[in-house]
């Protein structure tokens, strides 16, 4: 019995949770993680230790902004589907599926093509004449791709250090729903024109009636891929990775720790390029109790293959208007920044799926790195990090504060005491707006602590803070 209760002590001592601002809880000191200059983000439990007092981390939308792509071509249509956008250089590029439904018929009107269409700023879009492939009599049309991979073609840039030029663009499609099963892959000099680089598919574990992608991984130094598959008859997602865009790993499923099993697909994985080291996904919940409706969700990974996913849609139905249909609301494969505007990243999301005689592509905006927020209410709060080695001699906040709210920064030995010079009481209360402002203490400063294992507590009061960052 005294054995239990020493036990329960120390679990408890572990555990504890403490709503006081001042007083340092004892913590077990863990690894640390080795965070550089790195920006980190909330997104995932990465470098999150525990939440204390009134500190929560709150999921964002994106807000709803205007419709950018109509799908009014006589090759394309209410099915039009599976976009990817991406931005290269000073041209932003995107890739659909052209295809109609008549819902009285039920049946398709035309074959399904790969279109493509460009902007300047990622708003105005053009459907270029590229004739390369003939629709109706005339190659005056944007088809970029007719052939085996039609369905559902993903496309990127290659980044890779080492890619030969006729391969600077791959792609990723299904291949025919006769022909054999699995994935194949695709090049091109410039984007437009398009060869497969193997006549078989080069995965085939999988079940593939979606948007499965594939990108340059530099971070991790490989090839990944992303794609549909079932378990158990719930659509799920598997990962895979390569060397040289041919050869892939056998795929193993996705792990999303203790959130409850649901229909996904359609992921919209990709690194975020202001923290290429952690993988940012969009995959569509589908919910067939509702009449088939879907939806967008979130997650974020820092090893590409274990995600934390977020519950809520990050766009409802609602938002704003022709989303409550049968497949009316996927998000995009694309994340990216317009110009001139340094503050906010733009998603792209379909609407009127089915229900009309084309259907819309409609653009939203996050703040730069506004998709999960440490929050505290006007009763403060704080979160505690893990151990953390960092180098520079900064800390930059993106942060936001409201009626009179503040955040302050300390910083503790791994076993959680304040280290003198940089406890609460030193830190100069930040408040405002800003994406990048820095920590004050007054007491030490911050280089002498590089290199040297440190945890990180932020005291959140009627505040947000989305990302920090030393450098």
């Amino acid at each position: 019995m005294h054995h239990y209760l020493k036990c329960l002590a120390l679990f408890l001592s572990c555990v504890q949770v403490s709503t006081s601002v001042a007083e340092p809880v004892s913590i077990t000191p863990a690894k640390p993680l080795a965070i550089g200059s790195r920006l980190e983000l909330f997104a995932d439990d990465y470098v999150i230790d525990r939440l204390e007092g009134e500190a929560s981390l709150h999921l964002h939308r994106p807000a709803p902004q205007e419709v950018v792509l109509v799908t009014d071509k006589p090759w394309e249509g209410n099915t039009s589907a599976y976009y990817t956008i991406f931005r290269d250089g000073d041209l932003y590029r995107a890739y659909y599926r052209g295809s109609h439904w008549d819902e009285v018929a039920k049946k398709a009107t035309h074959p399904e093509v790969v279109c493509y269409a460009e902007s300047k700023d990622g708003i105005h879009w053009t459907k270029p004449n590229l004739g390369l492939f003939e629709f109706d009599g005339s190659k005056q049309n944007n088809i970029v791709w007719d052939g085996i991979g039609t369905h559902c073609f993903a496309a990127f840039k290659d980044t890779h250090p080492d890619c030969t030029a006729d391969a600077r663009y791959k792609g990723i499609a299904r291949g025919r729903p006769t022909g054999k099963k699995g994935l194949y892959v695709f090049k091109s000099p410039d984007g437009i024109h398009w060869t497969r680089i193997k006549d078989e598919p080069v995965i085939t574990n999988g079940y593939f009636d979606s948007q499965n992608l594939a990108f340059w991984d530099a971070h991790a130094g490989t090839y990944r891929e992303y794609h549909r598959t079932f378990v158990d008859g719930v659509r799920a997602i598997m990962t895979g990775t390569s060397s040289d865009y041919v050869t892939w790993t056998e795929p193993v499923l996705l792990n999303y720790g203790d959130a409850p099993n649901q229909h996904l697909y359609t992921n919209a994985v990709q690194p975020y390029d202001r923290a290429p080291h952690i993988l940012l996904g969009f995959p569509t919940r589908y919910l067939p109790a509702e009449g088939q409706r879907v939806e967008p969700t979130f997650m974020a990974s820092h090893d590409g293959l274990n995600f934390k996913r977020w519950l809520d849609p990050v766009i409802p139905e609602d938002a704003p208007e022709d989303r409550d249909g049968n497949r009316s609301n996927y998000m995009t494969w694309g994340l990216v920044q317009l110009p001139g505007n340094e503050k906010e990243y733009s998603v792209y999301a379909t609407e009127a799926y089915y229900t009309g005689p084309d259907s819309r592509v409609r653009r939203f905006t996050y703040r730069v790195d506004g998709f999960v927020s440490l929050r505290g209410t006007g009763q403060g709060g704080s979160l505690v990090t893990k151990p953390l080695v960092f180098e520079g001699d900064e800390l930059q906040l993106n942060v936001a504060t409201q009626d009179g709210g503040s955040v302050r920064v300390e910083l503790q030995n791994t076993a959680g005491k304040p280290l003198d010079g940089f406890a609460l009481s030193n830190c100069q209360p930040l408040q405002g707006d800003s994406i990048e402002q820095a920590v004050v203490w007054s007491g030490g400063k911050l280089s002498s602590l590089a290199g040297k294992p440190v945890r990180v507590r932020f005291e959140v009061n009627n505040a947000d803070i989305y990302s920090f960052k030393f450098e």
